[in-house]
């Protein structure tokens, strides 16, 4: 049957609890790893429908809504949405769908433009930040003295800087992520929440998609809606940067390595992306760490070989956080990264992605610096940030704090992590302020703006749980791909997007009673 709820309550931690994330970290369901990235939102009791859309009336009537989600799942099904089962995450035996909306979306269509015309702006900013080893060293100084596990990734890269780094070829995958905002008199901007720039995921399942929900349109005769479903095929786009990538690294026998998990639910998301470079005939082959650990090596050249094997480029689909890492992973990262193999990413551009990377850019003319003449890509990558505050300790910092204490409904706590579930938001933050304030530890953390969109209605769909009819928000990323040839940028473009949705709903304790799911834009 059909649930129907009104959720009145806001939702304590984001996205990034709820599962589907941006980075792979497991269950879909309960967390991917890429997690969403998120921020809570709401608005209360009276909770508009948002932009209409000519399907508002069918979320009343719960037998069409049941017969609809049957159809809109066998779809999916039938389409590749699909993930392992929670039980049996190692093996590909028993599946399900990845949880979905029954509709696409509404998202404006002049916010999803600027996003895309943005992604080519971010894509050379996180290549210029990975290239300027004194604005690293000096953003994280603070942070790698608190964070035992930025300061790991760092002192990799202090190592590799030191023995001069043997890679010539520069490989960039990455989704930066946004939310709608919402002002007072209506109007909706777009702000970003973060840049993805490992193991970002869904590019696969989300290129599979849209079929679903075209079909469902189709189902009830909304021919001219259906149409107006975007095209997407992210696995492709990133496919052909790890092509090119592998092209210029120049041994034709040479294959990619995957650093995978061993536990992987999301695992037809990766298949998509081998998949598009097995038809361009190159070979990928899925090692864990340990793998590399015990069989790869260095020769003379630096050249990277996994049994035998050589590889000339490095996916990380696993190593964005801390649980991911043993003595025996550390070392693996290492002779990765000593190697001549193109990483995606490489530890610079790991780096780079870090929250306190992302406050730091905010600031006042550090885009000038970083982008030196080119003040309409500054202007353009200026317009989406949101405001980011540092925690350091000093003035700056006490006034930061100072003010999320005050108004502790207006900012998330975030700490320098990926694969979801770390923020902290309302009460919690406040508690978690009341303990870091006095502490240097809180220069291991940043203060955002909390992003406020204008909730709609949509019908979830999980495996497992009714149909609901829910309150929800959005989060858009798009992929961006560069390829790096020495100093020379040899590819740049964006090559689709990423929607996902969750309820809006009120969680006890921090743990998101929601779960984000995925979906497709309808410009509006």
């Amino acid at each position: 049957m059909v649930e129907v709820r009104t959720c009145t309550g806001k939702s304590s931690d984001g996205f990034q609890n709820s599962g589907v994330g941006e980075t792979d970290a497991g269950d879909v369901c309960s967390s991917e790893g890429e997690p969403l990235s998120h921020q809570e939102s709401g608005t209360g009791a009276d909770l508009k429908v948002g932009m209409a859309t000519s399907w508002g009336s069918i979320l009343q009537d719960e037998k069409q809504l049941e017969e609809l989600a049957q159809q809109a799942i066998d779809r999916a099904l039938a389409e590749g949405v699909l993930l392992r089962s929670a039980k049996n995450p190692s093996s590909s035996d028993v599946v399900t769908y990845a949880p979905f909306t029954l509709f696409p979306s509404p998202v404006p269509s002049t916010l999803l433009e600027q996003a895309y015309a943005v992604q080519m702006d971010f894509n050379i900013l996180v290549d210029a930040v990975s290239q300027n080893s004194a604005f690293l060293e000096q953003t994280l100084s603070s942070t790698i003295k608190k964070d035992e596990y930025t300061a790991r990734l760092f002192d990799i890269y202090k190592q590799v800087l030191k023995e001069g780094i043997a890679q010539t070829v520069f490989l960039g995958l990455n989704r930066s992520d946004y939310m709608f905002q919402c002002s007072a008199d209506g109007s909706k901007a777009l702000k970003q929440i973060e840049i993805n720039t490992i193991s970002a995921s869904f590019g696969g399942l989300a290129s599979r998609t849209p079929a679903v929900h075209r079909h469902v349109l189709n189902v009830l005769n909304k021919t001219n809606e259906a149409s107006k479903i975007l095209s997407n095929n992210p696995s492709k786009g990133l496919a052909l940067g790890i092509a090119k990538a592998w092209e210029l690294y120049g041994s034709a026998n040479a294959v990619v390595l995957l650093i995978a998990q061993e536990k992987e639910r999301n695992i037809f998301d990766q298949r998509a992306i081998e998949n598009e470079l097995l038809d361009r005939k190159i070979h990928v082959i899925r090692r864990r760490f340990e793998d590399v650990s015990e069989r790869g090596s260095l020769d003379q050249n630096r050249r990277l070989f996994m049994e035998d094997q050589e590889v000339a480029v490095v996916y990380f689909r696993d190593g964005y956080m801390p649980s991911q890492y043993n003595a025996q992973n550390w070392e693996a990262r290492l002779l990765l990264e000593r190697s001549c193999a193109a990483k995606c990413p490489d530890i610079a551009t790991q780096l780079a992605g870090t929250k306190k990377v992302q406050q730091e850019l905010s600031r006042v003319g550090l885009l000038e610096a970083l982008l030196p003449g080119q003040p309409e890509a500054v202007a353009r990558l200026r317009a989406t940030f949101a405001g980011l505050y540092s925690l350091d300790m000093g003035e700056e910092g006490d006034q930061a704090v100072a003010e999320a204490l005050a108004a502790p409904s207006h900012f998330v706590l975030k700490p320098q992590r990926e694969g979801g579930g770390n923020n902290f938001y309302g009460e919690e933050m406040v508690h978690a302020l009341e303990q870091l304030k006095d502490s240097e530890e809180r220069a291991s953390y940043i203060l955002m703006e909390k992003i406020e969109p204008e909730p709609f209605r949509n019908c979830l769909l999980r495996p497992g749980s009714p149909a609901q009819v829910v309150q929800c928000i959005s989060e858009l990323g798009i992929f961006g791909v560069y390829v790096r040839q020495g100093t020379t940028l040899v590819m740049n473009k964006h090559v689709g997007h990423l929607l996902r949705t969750k309820a809006i709903e009120h969680a006890d304790g921090g743990v998101a009673a929601g779960v984000a799911v995925l979906d497709n834009p309808y410009p509006v």
